[in-house]
């Protein structure tokens, strides 16, 4: 591994957070295009400002004054139509860079205001040279971020320079302008090594992180097309990459366009990519169910270390939002150093991994369209062919995958929360809308529902991710929606919103609700807190021992607690029949379902192991 004083010399000495930091940041400013730097004296921005001067691929140029600085900055920035950063340290020499500032956003002039602070247990405390710059230019900046303290770990320094890349490119996207990013930093502000404190080893560091990526490219490139429309740069660049690799993989998360479905699948098809779809993407259709290249089981299959170790791939293309699953987060990160491209029609910034290596901000439908048409006129030759024995391995996982959680599902005598939802697949009629809750309902729903004999509609809050207003979100999806309606949620999510049922009453609304009740916060179970069993319930747990029946009476539900499957069927079928406010109650044991879903996951690696032994 390379030496990481190759990012700064100044790193060559310093066994210091602070340094390690800042200085792949610096480095990261000049890859994303950064060569000038106006820079104000001062003691918080020290680190900073050595780094910057440091760096022979900038220029550094002196102002005493702040206000004058930031003037000066941004003339050159206007003249060059290339962003300027503009440094200053701590308290109100920030204050002092606002009218320039107020100039930038009007005049749409590329600036990266950097403002040093202190860290967080010196502010609002008296401590001398210190005030609120927590988003300080409001709105007359782009973006505006109070960046993490550093820390020498690679998760650190890959936020360091995603963040510079992200800040580069959003100065100069259209309409281009300022952006603010606020940066605390902790003594010793010198290089000098703090004790106790180590670097880790180069051994246990990520190559990429601490020293960029090879070739002096941009840990992650943003790509802006004007009106979101692919330019030919854009597909130029699809094309490249998908020329370099031999084993490519389509991942697609949360998204609600169903225009995307036909040419993303299609693009798959010509590839002879495998698509991992995750249940809100809307790939989990009727359309798509019997394509060879769309896959549903993979949260289930790539739990197996045999197969992720066997299946490398050479390419990434992901669209919509992060999928649900965390295996394939996992999957992700174990492949990190390989070319991961996410296409983002929202011109946002759907990447929460730090591992993305281009960032293609265009229409998601009409790349897919144009790359299509190029692999099917021949006008575009793929250099390296997909070998059949990739896409054929992801399916023999896929569909034995399947197979097993089927099979032990069935033999499972205690109530399985997931079988809810492979019950649900056949019991949805044509066009149902399908609304799931957060936390266990929508991960058994990413592991258990493959889909139908009919078209579905599936739908959930992912933005934030909480539990809270499903029921009401749920029944003004149903009031929009022409169909069967089915929400499923868990006890704590329905206690949240009971409020919301009286919106079924009063707009007789059709809605089934199955009420998976597990006495508590089922997902916690599954995770590390569960391990400290003398506290779990009152912390975590959670349990509320509440009768549901009562809330179903006072809004005028009907209301059923099922005991066996079919019950099950037969009650969401009658509420679907019928019409009006049902609600279907499903009682689970927190413990004996986390032993169920272990269970499972040892049978898929039993059999995903002789997969990848063929």
């Amino acid at each position: 591994m390379v030496s990481v004083s190759a990012v700064s010399p100044l790193l060559a000495h310093a066994e210091n957070a602070t340094y390690a930091c800042v200085c792949a940041f610096v480095d990261e400013l000049q890859r994303a295009g950064i060569r000038n730097v106006v820079v104000c004296p001062g003691s918080r921005s020290t680190p900073l400002a050595l780094a910057f001067a440091a760096q022979p691929n900038l220029h550094v140029w002196m102002h005493i004054d702040e206000r004058s600085a930031a003037f000066f900055a941004l003339g050159m920035a206007k003249r060059s139509t290339t962003p300027v950063a503009l440094l200053c340290t701590s308290g109100t020499a920030a204050a002092n860079f606002f009218p320039a500032i107020v100039e930038a956003k009007l005049t749409h002039v590329p600036l990266l205001v950097l403002t040093s602070d202190r860290p967080h247990e010196l502010r609002e405390n008296g401590a001398p040279q210190t005030i609120d710059q927590t988003r300080l230019y409001g709105s007359h900046v782009k973006w505006s971020v109070d960046m993490a303290l550093p820390e020498a770990t690679n998760i650190a320094l890959r936020y360091n320079r995603i963040t510079a890349d992200r800040a580069v490119a959003l100065t100069t996207a259209l309409p281009a302008g300022p952006v603010h990013l606020n940066i605390p930093l902790r003594e010793p502000l010198t290089p000098a090594p703090i004790a106790g404190q180590l670097l880790p080893p180069e051994s246990q560091r990520d190559t990429n992180a601490w020293l960029g990526r090879p070739d002096n490219a941009l840990y992650t490139r943003v790509h802006e097309n004007i009106q979101g429309q692919p330019d030919s740069a854009t597909v130029a660049l699809l094309v490249e990459r998908i020329q370099q690799a031999r084993h490519g993989l389509i991942i697609v998360g949360p998204q609600e366009d169903t225009a995307l479905v036909a040419p993303l699948l299609e693009v798959a098809q010509l590839l002879e990519y495998p698509l991992l779809a995750d249940p809100l993407s809307q790939m989990r259709s009727m359309s798509t169910r019997n394509s060879e290249n769309i896959f549903t089981s993979y949260d289930a299959f790539l739990r197996v270390d045999a197969f992720t170790e066997k299946m490398q791939p050479d390419l990434i293309l992901r669209f919509g939002a992060m999928p649900i699953s965390k295996p394939v987060l996992t999957y992700l990160k174990h492949y990190s150093s390989r070319p991961l491209i996410v296409i983002d029609g929202s011109e946002d910034w759907q990447e929460p991994t730090q591992l993305a290596s281009e960032l293609l901000h265009t229409n998601p439908v009409a790349l897919c369209q144009v790359l299509s048409t190029l692999l099917k006129s021949g006008e575009t030759r793929l250099t390296t062919e997909t070998p059949r024995s990739w896409l054929a391995t992801w399916q023999r996982a896929d569909a034995y995958t399947r197979e097993a959680l089927q099979a032990t599902i069935q033999d499972f005598t205690s109530p399985f929360e997931g079988r809810v939802f492979t019950e649900l697949a056949s019991l949805l009629p044509e066009n149902a809308l399908l609304y799931v809750g957060n936390s266990m309902p929508v991960r058994d729903l990413d592991t258990f529902f493959w889909g139908g004999n009919h078209e579905v509609r599936i739908m959930g809050n992912r933005g934030a991710n909480g539990i809270d207003g499903i029921v009401s979100s749920a029944l003004g999806a149903s009031a929009a929606a022409d169909s069967a309606n089915v929400l499923v949620l868990g006890d704590l999510s329905f206690f949240h919103d009971m409020n919301g049922l009286l919106a079924a009453r009063l707009h007789k609304i059709d809605l089934t609700i199955v009420l998976v009740n597990n006495d508590g916060g089922g997902i916690f179970s599954f995770l590390p807190q569960a391990e400290y069993p003398e506290h779990f319930e009152q912390l975590f747990g959670t349990p509320t021992a509440l009768d549901f029946s009562h809330a179903a009476h006072l809004y005028g539900a009907h209301y059923q607690r099922v005991d066996g499957w079919d019950l099950f069927r037969d009650a969401v079928q009658y509420g679907i029949r019928v019409g009006g406010l049902h609600i279907v109650e499903v009682t689970t044991e927190r413990a004996s379902n986390v032993r169920m879903h272990r269970e499972l996951w040892q049978h898929v690696t039993q059999v995903v192991t002789s997969v990848v032994a063929e």
